[in-house]
């Protein structure tokens, strides 16, 4: 319905969006210039290289540069909230791993606050001028509505109840019309684009109005009105740009905000990764000293789909814990495809203090860099237990596996029924986004430090 941002617009906004990063950056650093000590604008050049990327791909898989046309102040405001949150994350991680020790705390948070209030405030402004120039009757898109039914009165309202996206309803005529009707409206008026909404049974007759209305030199759009399939998401597409195709998937992932969810996997890692390595001669040799054996246990899990890997973990166990599972299997406290048990005897003391604070995860860190897990997602199961699953339940495992998910940080170890586990996994398919993935780490941290959940 509504124009398409041209490339040209597009690319002006990300070149500007580009400058005002690196001119708050400039700013910011005179502004903190007398209490940085020897240091000078050239020796932060590395971190603009690496800014103006990362503050572009989170600008757009948060979706920053779709039309202000159509865009309110507070979705507008969310967006650049969610693209900080996105850009802040990696550019702080970035800095913690390269120069943990010169680069001023003060300095970045300046350049944050500068940078997101100069971008707010120049969107809002071209917004305000395009509105402005809206009310003058120009830049006015004139729409002639050919249909009827639901799909027809909802974009009538939607058009009625946003003059400000500068459209305009000109006529709105049957699908029973003749096609010398619409076009005879379409010369006596000025007409941009005619809008179809048919039922599925009429498109057939679409393919006539479309050729007359292009000897015109109007745009024609149909709106599909199909029944309801249960997608979370439909998508009209050519197949290798040759074959029209229309698509319901599964889970409602989008390819910037999975770039974006693998940017944050690589940041994290690399901090995790980071961190295993400081711990790892400590807890290492506390594990040694208790039980003989392994430092780290590797145990082939399900992810994606039900593709296998190593999953690593720091050994929290004595070495025939995998022998004598099946000895305890009845006393597995859960209820469906999981096995949990309150004072495991298989479980060191060592390991029951690495569980506790999770440090036995640290090494899936490394899996999370491979591309195998991700920071967050859904607890990745073994063969045996996918083996036992219900369909419903292997929706569980359309994704990633990840280090947490939305069950850890539901209270886990007050969850004693595998169902529940499934339906709270599922919920996390289906409602995704990156936003999502930043409040569970979020969560996830604060359930760590007060010792929650964990076994």
């Amino acid at each position: 319905m509504l124009k398409q941002q041209s490339r040209l617009l597009t690319v002006i906004a990300i070149t500007l969006d580009l400058v005002l990063v690196a001119a708050s950056f400039t700013v910011a650093f005179y502004m903190r210039r007398s209490h940085l000590i020897n240091r000078e604008l050239n020796d932060y050049f590395w971190f603009l290289l690496l800014a103006l990327p990362v503050w572009l791909g989170s600008l757009y898989v948060s979706r920053v540069y779709e039309s202000l046309r159509t865009r309110t102040t507070w979705s507008l405001l969310m967006a650049l909230i969610k693209a900080y949150l996105i850009a802040g994350f990696i550019s702080a991680a970035c800095i913690f791993i390269l120069d943990p020790h010169t680069f001023s705390r003060l300095l970045y948070i300046w350049f944050i606050v500068l940078s997101f209030l100069s971008i707010l405030s120049v969107k809002l402004l071209v917004r305000g001028l395009l509105s402005a120039i809206r009310r003058r009757g120009m830049n006015i898109r004139n729409i002639l509505l050919v249909g009827e039914g639901s799909k027809a009165r909802e974009l009538q309202d939607l058009i009625s109840k946003h003059e400000r996206w500068g459209l305009k309803l000109t006529a709105m005529l049957s699908s029973k019309e003749p096609l010398e009707s619409v076009l005879e409206r379409c010369r006596q008026q000025a007409v941009d684009e005619v809008v179809f909404c048919l039922p599925a049974s009429d498109i057939h007759q679409i393919e006539q109005y479309v050729t007359r209305l292009d000897q015109l030199g109007i745009t024609s759009r149909m709106a599909l009105d199909l029944v309801d399939f249960p997608a979370h998401r439909t998508e009209v597409s050519l197949f290798h740009d040759t074959l029209p195709m229309l698509t319901f998937y599964a889970k409602a992932f989008s390819a910037p905000q999975l770039l974006a969810k693998r940017c944050l996997d690589v940041a994290g890692a690399l901090v995790g990764l980071l961190l295993l390595g400081l711990m790892l001669p400590f807890v290492g040799l506390a594990i040694k000293l208790e039980s003989p054996g392994p430092i780290f246990f590797g145990q082939i899990r399900l992810g994606e789909q039900g593709r296998p890997f190593r999953c690593w973990k720091l050994r929290s166990m004595f070495v025939d814990a995998e022998q004598r599972k099946q000895e305890l299997m009845a006393n597995n406290e859960m209820n469906g495809q999981m096995f949990k048990m309150k004072d495991d005897p298989r479980v060191t003391r060592v390991g029951r203090f690495i569980r506790k604070t999770s440090i036995d995860e640290f090494p899936q860190f490394w899996n999370v860099l491979k591309g195998e897990m991700s920071l967050v997602g859904t607890r990745p199961p073994t063969p045996d237990e996918v083996a036992n699953y219900e369909d419903w339940h292997r929706k569980r495992i359309c994704i990633k596996p990840g280090i947490t998910g939305l069950w850890q940080v539901s209270g886990r170890n007050q969850i004693q029924d595998f169902d529940e586990v499934a339906r709270l996994d599922i919920r996390y398919v289906e409602n995704w986004n990156i936003w999502l993935d930043i409040k569970i780490l979020f969560q996830t941290l604060w359930v760590v430090t007060l010792g929650r959940g964990a076994s």
